[in-house]
């Protein structure tokens, strides 16, 4: 169940790079977006990268999990900070599952009256 998480990041680099050799455009303009994020100073990196791995384990990116813990950890991100992160995006896709459980309810209801 569990990853070598630090020899998943070193993969995810070096396909990176190959992808990049191909597509240099395309890798320059998604390192200009992570660039790009936080500019405006708001939020300090350890607060942003906590924020990333929350969302990585929301949209089950292994390798934004790989890569914003390294991250997170390095920006000084304490393991009860991580934890309160992370039930948040526990709290969230729960959420998320009860508001379309009310869309599968309506859509039942309509078809079942029919």
């Amino acid at each position: 169940m569990f990853e070598n998480w630090k020899a998943l990041l070193g993969t995810l680099r070096a396909s990176s790079s190959k992808l990049g050799n191909t597509n240099p455009k395309m890798l320059e303009a998604y390192r200009g977006l992570n660039a790009a994020q936080g500019a405006n100073g708001a939020l300090d990196a350890k607060t942003r990268e906590l924020i990333a791995l929350a969302v990585a384990v929301t949209t089950r990116c292994d390798g934004c999990i790989s890569s914003h813990a390294a991250a997170a950890a390095k920006a000084g991100a304490t393991e009860a900070e991580l934890s309160d992160a992370l039930g948040t995006a526990i709290a969230l896709n729960a959420g998320a599952a009860y508001v379309y459980s009310l869309h599968a309810m309506e859509a039942f209801l309509q078809n079942q009256s029919e």
